[in-house]
């Protein structure tokens, strides 16, 4: 038995021979194949250590976001304007905690056939957005809500809270979603 492990150590330490990477040139490029696309894994921690400067004062960064903290303050916030007015706004506010995935992918993909006939109209690329199996969630919390101003510190903000969210745990996504061009009409 001494023996094989002996041999097995000396096989794994010799100098492994015939893998040398070597220029191609462009007459051998032309004869390959090949898929592209972005494979991603991320840890993405939003307001783990304070949050964005206060107003009240000098500006200073929250000191006090803690997950059990409740100043709406200490998370982030996305706003996006619903129409042509610039008053109304919907809002996702508070955001803090931390995703984490694995196996996100990116790619283009031809669309030209299915889609009960109106692939083969379309005729064009899309970018693939592969869903990674699981997102993991940490002391996510996030605000759902409507607000006549995207910025808290503009004059007459009001804001409507429609809920809040507070997630623990993992999520399992399957399939891909297509993200297609506009053009101008």
């Amino acid at each position: 038995m001494k023996a094989i492990n002996r041999s097995l150590l000396l096989l794994l330490a010799s100098p492994v021979t015939g893998f040398a990477l070597e220029p191609m040139s462009n007459d051998d490029l032309d004869t390959v194949t090949g898929q592209g696309g972005v494979y991603l894994s991320g840890d993405l921690t939003i307001n783990e250590n304070g949050g964005p400067l206060n107003s009240d004062g000098p500006a200073a960064w929250q000191s006090n976001c803690t997950a059990a903290s409740t100043d709406s303050k200490c998370g982030a916030r996305i706003a996006v304007n619903t129409g042509s007015s610039s008053t109304g706004w919907f809002v996702l506010d508070n955001i803090r905690g931390r995703f984490s995935f694995e196996g996100l992918t990116l790619k283009t993909r031809t669309i030209n056939s299915g889609f009960v006939g109106d692939g083969a109209q379309f005729n064009s690329e899309v970018l693939e957005v592969g869903l990674p199996n699981t997102l993991d969630y940490e002391n996510v919390s996030l605000t759902v809500a409507n607000s006549n101003s995207p910025r808290p510190t503009d004059v007459g903000f009001q804001q409507t809270d429609i809920f809040t969210l507070n997630i623990n745990g993992q999520a399992n996504l399957q399939g891909n979603l297509l993200v297609y061009p506009t053009g101008t009409p």
